[in-house]
């Protein structure tokens, strides 16, 4: 983290909590929070056609070895269909609760097999306290931990796994496409007896036909290799687009100072600058920033909003951290590097 983010976290100004209202009154001036439902309506429209041409060449490919190409594909349209069920559950895409919660189960539960209710409730306590080790579900000491603080009760595997977590980090993504279905079903305890009916429904509907596509389609041992490479590619695929974000900026102190909302999300987040490709990529969660400041904003006013904010952000002093691609995993791997290196030097 850049020392100037530090002094600045560290002493916070009093008038914090209305350093944001100028900005959202110039952003919601420029018309940048109103909804873009033809851009979207166009995007989704792509998207469907696009899983509907892969899924038709699986059918038609799917007695040859050659279908295993096919799997990477379906894997980066399913990152796209992530994306928008992510956009949905902003509400980015319309301003009706019913109309974005059935786009989100669609997308989500339907298309993808993991959970909308239980994404949207765990993504949201993440944007309310990014970073914040008792509020962020994103950085709770699980598989991996993120403070120093954090590796003392690691113990057996998982204090094995933790001295090499920065190493170890990117092949655990490639576990991450399960692993979401698997917390889905797990999350759906939790949610009201309706929900969780229809919820399940949609998730066991798209396990089956998951399964018959590829059963119906090639041999067993191809359809456990196709499942395995689509699977893997679409955990890193999301792990490539989620890693840049946060990991290794500004923590929050839990018994510190409380953040005004402009210095809890710009200090914990981190933009990779980019064109057009790293747009796409990274479904405009690249604009991390932007995104955390405005959750509601629709995608293609991220970049709008950019310089807006930066200019802001440059006005009251306070660091504005965007990077490369490459650069972000780089800031990532150091942190959870030096996270880990206690447990190296026992």
């Amino acid at each position: 983290m850049p020392e100037s983010a530090v002094a600045v976290a560290e002493h916070p100004p009093r008038s914090a909590a209305s350093e944001f209202t100028p900005l959202l009154r110039t952003v919601k001036d420029r018309g940048l929070l109103d909804r873009r439902q033809g851009w979207y309506a166009f995007t989704i429209a792509v998207n469907a056609l696009a899983l509907g041409g892969v899924v038709t060449g699986v059918a038609l490919v799917g007695h040859s070895w050659w279908v295993l190409l096919l799997a990477p594909v379906l894997a980066v349209l399913c990152a796209r269909t992530a994306f928008i069920g992510h956009d949905a559950g902003h509400a980015q895409i319309t301003g009706s609760r019913p109309t974005g919660r059935v786009i989100g189960l669609l997308h989500a539960n339907l298309l993808l097999g993991m959970s909308y209710g239980w994404w949207n409730d765990k993504h949201n306590r993440h944007h309310a306290n990014p970073n914040h080790v008792d509020k962020d579900p994103d950085v709770k000491a699980d598989v991996l931990v993120f403070t120093s603080e954090q590796t003392a009760d690691r113990t057996g595997f998982r204090r094995r796994l933790t001295r090499h977590q920065a190493w170890l980090f990117f092949p655990l993504t490639l576990l991450e496409g399960v692993a979401l279905k698997i917390h889905g079903f797990q999350g759906l305890r939790r949610q009201p007896p309706r929900e969780r009916r229809v919820e399940a429904f949609l998730m066991i509907a798209h396990l089956a036909a998951y399964a018959t596509l590829l059963l119906s389609s090639m041999s067993l041992g191809t359809a456990l290799a196709f499942a395995a490479l689509h699977h893997a590619f679409f955990g890193l695929h999301l792990g490539l687009a989620f890693a840049p974000n946060h990991k290794g900026m500004a923590m929050p102190d839990p018994e510190g100072e409380g953040w005004g909302h402009l210095r809890r999300q710009v200090l914990t987040s981190r933009n990779v600058r980019g064109g057009i490709l790293t747009d796409w990529f990274l479904g405009g969660l690249n604009y991390q920033i932007e995104h955390h400041l405005f959750p509601s904003m629709p995608r293609p006013h991220l970049k709008l909003a950019q310089p807006l904010v930066r200019a802001h952000c440059r006005e009251l002093g306070i660091p504005y951290t965007e990077t490369t691609l490459v650069d972000s995993y780089r800031q990532a791997l150091r942190h959870m590097h030096e996270v880990g290196e206690p447990l190296r030097v026992e």
